[in-house]
């Protein structure tokens, strides 16, 4: 039997997911409405096609991706993640779309200035698609495409949907010149790096990985000191074959540098390693989340 507590933990989290989506999905149209349609810039994926054949047929952008997406939706509820996936994907899907033909009808257009457009276009599309990812929702588009060539035929993700937006680019290309499609890729480039600085540079925990030959008194000192959870992985050192503990600790990030000093301190040839996890959840004892 569901805890009541738990249950609502539940609903709580998908409610959070959905928000998250919606805003994102938002985001992502107010760019696309306002800076890159009026401006015949195209992006990447099935939105960027949809740019390109509204320009052609004069339908609404939104309208456009919503076409072409509707038989991937199918593939994906049928080869992909059931239920939840098609639910979460059609809510990005109609939001975005609905969202992107209000857009057009309602918001000026706010710069025609290129250097704006790639930056706040990409920085718009980046946050975004970082919120609809982090909801574990998808805007549907090349996601699905990518997804079902790998699961078809082994092909890697990332392969597939850089070749299909090189297609798109050269299209954009053949049918609005070559500038709108060199700011297309530029504009490319920042939605990668804002998309890849809030899902992961932003995380406001740290992981460190720590190798030392005193580990039990860095542990100690950082169970001491910081109030920090420790766990010892068991690793072997590839040169001497000898054991060596590898420590793992989560810490929030204004405390790497406390972590770094007291494992300076104690062990100055101490090896370590810290990275910035996308996710942390869980965990005992959860003293990170104070």
């Amino acid at each position: 039997m569901i805890s009541p507590i738990r249950s609502i933990d539940s609903r709580f989290s998908m409610v959070r997911d959905y928000v998250s989506i919606v805003v994102g999905c938002a985001l992502m149209a107010v760019g696309v409405a306002a800076l890159m349609v009026p401006n015949d810039v195209v992006t990447g994926g099935l939105t960027g096609l949809a740019v390109i054949a509204h320009d052609s047929l004069g339908l609404g952008v939104g309208l456009l991706a919503l076409i072409m997406n509707l038989p991937l939706l199918y593939l994906a509820w049928r080869y992909l993640g059931g239920l939840r996936y098609f639910l979460r994907t059609l809510v990005g899907v109609v939001t975005f779309a609905g969202l992107v033909d209000l857009g057009a009808e309602l918001l000026p257009t706010l710069t025609e200035d290129r250097l704006l457009i790639i930056v706040y276009g990409g920085l718009l599309n980046g946050v975004g698609l970082a919120l609809v990812f982090r909801g574990r929702g998808t805007t549907g588009g090349l996601d699905i495409v990518a997804q079902l060539a790998n699961k078809a035929w082994g092909m890697d993700l990332g392969q597939v949907m850089l070749g299909a937006n090189i297609v798109v680019f050269v299209l954009a290309g053949l049918v609005f010149g070559a500038e709108p499609a060199m700011v297309a890729l530029l504009l490319s480039a920042v939605t990668a790096k804002s998309l890849d600085a809030v899902l992961h540079g932003l995380s406001a925990t740290r992981q460190a990985l720590i190798i030392s030959e005193k580990h039990q008194e860095v542990t100690a000192s950082i169970l001491g000191n910081l109030t920090r959870g420790v766990t010892r992985l068991e690793g072997t050192g590839a040169y001497s074959g000898n054991p060596r503990p590898v420590l793992l600790v989560v810490v929030m990030r204004h405390e790497t540098h406390r972590l770094k000093q007291r494992v300076q301190e104690i062990d100055p040839d101490a090896f370590v390693v810290i990275s910035s996890p996308s996710e942390v959840q869980g965990g005992y004892p959860m003293a990170w989340r104070r």
